[in-house]
């Protein structure tokens, strides 16, 4: 029988998936449910020492013995600071000894009860992390927060090379409950290490049945951006299965409406893939998250440079540390000719003996939303003029680069780009992205254009405050007297607050700001005007920076995008003669 403490059991269950056979442990109450669990499990073997000094160093021995990870548990206390010695040593030698102390409920540290110190992160530097696992487990995000903890700070004993780790496990009264009569099935996460040339990813990409490629944020050498291997590799991808991206991921690649299509597929599990594959950084759409997230069953493989977990389907299994996912292209192509060679195919006949029903269905909502959003005419707003915008960059025959800026204007790049574009996504901030834009301006004597909301410029305003602008940069400024994104948060509109306190509602316009900073300025109120302007800014020669500035109403900005979804799901529910849930942003 095992403890009642969920996050004890997490914890066992993991250190025995990771391998863990020898155990040291001292004597303590607050870590005795930890101590019995390990006590309790047939593949682990215990090592009773009472003077935590001696035990660190017992297990450094073990460790050396056996060359695997040993635990070393202790109460809650100066019990643990007894074994800074041994794993100052464990990392000077790079041992994989794994710390393990009992805590105190976070809310009684510093309040003079006894055996409560600040134990998180107390050997600093000394481990090669350092994590607190939550003490109450009550639903399962909380599960899952636990679950990454342990196996981040167990794949750490080998990353970035061998030592020691720390696991801090907060145990709240009472103590000695052992009525649970199996240890429950982790998930274990897997890292692959450096030096992995993709051809394992490839594999499993090419044998599962309902795979997807999901590619977040991805800037390597823009002069890559055409390659032909990073062409062929791709459409090899779309061929095996279903490929999911935002214009972030800058990869030549037809512009995919993924916010719009998982509205319309809602929760059908017939759309659910068995195998994911994700590399780039963030994704915009919190749809997109959402929909991974459900794929509980599936296979979730991140290929990342840092080889660190970032568990954005919350269902990760494995992570591939690789160079560059240009060695997966290779790898794939690799595989691919390998195959043509032993069966003598070709990419169209391989379409045809792969296709099935989860990609046919895929491809036929995919599309359709394609061309709804091709043939939407939004009325005067600002989706109208990010619309207008890249229609006309479509046009540009000299070389250019779109910053977005974060909120609504890079969620209408996501419906309207086809080009790469930058965003400051990592943090995903409103501060900083007129800044960054002036910045690559500075450094470049292509043309930069960047579309901003009006919190973001004002916020950003002394970006043109400053003696290194030059005449390549072009602003559009999407002005609608707010933070108009909260005007699509479901159960905000209930809140009195929203408007003045939460959307930032202001009357700010930037006529003042460009002339005090010598920009060119132009405005616009109607469709008209906003056009003409777009056209004079993307062609008017002139050695300082110009700024076209949009006027809109937040209520008609609100109505556009809420007409451009609903006349996505109504055309759908008549094309498939049933109702769509989930379609608003």
């Amino acid at each position: 029988m095992y403890s009642e403490k969920k996050n004890i059991n997490i914890l066992t269950s993991l250190l025995v998936a990771h391998g863990i056979r020898h155990a040291v442990v001292c004597p303590g109450s607050r870590n005795a449910p930890i101590v019995h669990n390990l006590f309790e499990h047939p593949k682990i073997k215990c090592y009773p020492v009472t003077d935590e000094r001696s035990a660190g160093f017992f297990a450094l021995g073990i460790a050396q013995a056996t060359q695997q990870a040993v635990v070393v548990c202790v109460t809650s206390g100066s019990a643990l600071l007894n074994l800074a010695p041994a794993v100052a040593e464990a990392h000077e030698q790079h041992y994989r000894i794994v710390v393990i102390s009992a805590d105190r409920p976070q809310r009684w540290i510093e309040q003079l009860d006894g055996q409560t110190l600040p134990q998180p992160n107390a050997f600093n530097t000394l481990v090669n992390k350092s994590v607190t696992l939550p003490e109450n487990i009550n639903d399962d995000e909380n599960h899952w927060y636990c679950n990454r903890l342990v196996n981040e700070a167990l794949l750490a004993t080998r990353f970035p090379a061998d030592g020691p780790v720390h696991i801090n496990v907060p145990i709240a009264e009472p103590l000695f409950g052992f009525m649970v009569e199996e240890l429950p099935e982790e998930r274990v996460i897997h890292r692959r290490f450096e030096g992995c040339d993709g051809t394992q990813v490839a594999r499993w990409l090419w044998e599962a049945k309902r795979p997807m490629v999901v590619i977040g944020q991805y800037f390597s050498d823009i002069h890559l951006y055409d390659n032909d291997t990073r062409r062929k590799a791709l459409e090899l991808m779309d061929t095996l299965g279903v490929v999911l991206s935002e214009r972030l991921c800058n990869l030549p690649l037809q512009t995919i409406h993924v916010d719009e299509t998982l509205s319309l597929i809602g929760e059908q599990d017939e759309y659910l893939p068995d195998f994911i594959l994700y590399f780039g950084g963030t994704v915009v759409s919190k749809r997109l998250k959402q929909f991974m997230r459900r794929a509980k069953d599936a296979k979730v493989v991140m290929i990342n440079q840092d080889g660190n977990i970032h568990d954005v389907s919350m269902h990760l299994t494995d992570v591939v540390q690789m160079r560059d996912v240009e060695d997966l292209f290779y790898a794939l192509l690799d595989l691919y000719n390998a195959k043509s060679e032993l069966t003598n195919i070709n990419t169209p006949e391989l379409k045809n003996s792969r296709t099935h029903d989860f990609q046919y269905k895929w491809a036929r909502v995919l599309s359709f939303a394609r061309n709804i959003s091709n043939n939407y005419q939004p009325a005067f707003s600002q989706m109208a003029t990010v619309k207008y915008f890249e229609e006309q960059m479509a046009d540009m025959e000299c070389d250019y680069h779109v910053h977005y800026a974060n909120s609504l204007p890079i969620r209408l790049a996501n419906i309207y780009a086809e080009k790469p574009v930058y965003c400051n996504r990592g943090v995903n901030g409103i501060e900083g992205s007129l800044s960054t834009a002036a910045g690559f301006a500075a450094a470049t004597d292509d043309y930069v254009f960047c579309v901003i909301g009006d919190l973001s410029f004002f916020y950003d305003q002394n970006a043109l405050w400053n003696q290194n602008l030059k005449g390549n940069l072009r602003i559009i400024l999407l002005n609608n007297g707010g933070g108009g994104i909260f005007s699509n948060l479901k159960g905000l509109e209930q809140s009195e607050a929203r408007r003045r306190f939460v959307a930032g509602e202001h009357h700010t316009q930037a006529q003042g700001i460009c002339a005090q900073n010598d920009i060119g300025y132009l405005r616009a109120r109607t469709m008209e005007e906003m056009q003409i302007g777009v056209v004079t800014l993307i062609t008017k020669n002139t050695k300082r920076p110009m700024l076209l500035e949009v006027l809109t109403d937040m209520e008609a900005d609100t109505k556009a995008l809420n007409d451009y979804y609903q006349q996505m799901k109504q055309l759908w529910q008549k094309e498939n003669g049933k109702p769509s849930e989930n379609l608003r942003r």
